[in-house]
């Protein structure tokens, strides 16, 4: 019964995916997301994303990054994860610079920005600045979808096990990155 209900939560949230383009990656995330969060209803934010199609460079960072173990921990953890898309998105080069060991302090930075401390579902949400494990605030918009910082959520309240993941189309960076120095 739980599995059903999470499936329905999951189903009326990607229907009500606001700011999706509607574009066949999109699709593909959300299908997936939706069976990866019955499959592994009880796993962690790491193996949601380890399970799912469109999260392989978000996992690939996070090992790079030292962050997997921290985001397996108790939490809760609010993940606004950007998609496989997103980060190929990002200018050319960018990515590979960001893997290398000497920028691992820059990847780690990037990649907590993208996490709230506690459990915010979207019905939570409110618009505003939020402060991220990285220390710096995202700006949430909450006028047509949401919005974090330039970053749209199109796929929202993934369930894990010590938190909540929202697949957004953008890598955001938090202001006290200056990536022209990479």
């Amino acid at each position: 019964m739980k599995k059903a209900i999470a499936g329905i939560a999951v189903a009326l949230v990607m229907l009500s995916a606001c700011g999706s383009d509607g574009s066949s990656e999109d699709t593909v995330v959300e299908e997936t997301v939706a069976e990866a969060t019955e499959m592994t209803e009880a796993g962690d934010i790491v193996a949601v994303a380890s399970s799912t199609d469109g999260f392989s460079t978000l996992v690939a960072a996070l090992t790079a990054g030292g962050l997997v173990e921290t985001l397996q921990g108790a939490g809760p953890f609010t993940v606004f994860a950007p998609t496989d898309a997103a980060f190929a998105a990002l200018p050319a080069g960018l990515l590979d610079k960001l893997l290398l060991p000497e920028n691992k302090d820059v990847l780690v930075a990037i990649l907590t920005y993208h996490v709230v401390a506690g459990m915010v579902m979207s019905a939570d949400i409110m618009a505003g600045d939020v402060p991220t494990v990285e220390g710096s605030s995202v700006k949430l918009d909450t006028g047509y979808g949401v919005k974090v910082n330039d970053a749209t959520v199109t796929t929202a309240d993934v369930a894990a096990s010590n938190g909540v993941i929202h697949v957004i189309d953008a890598v955001i960076v938090p202001p006290t990155v200056d990536l022209a120095k990479l």
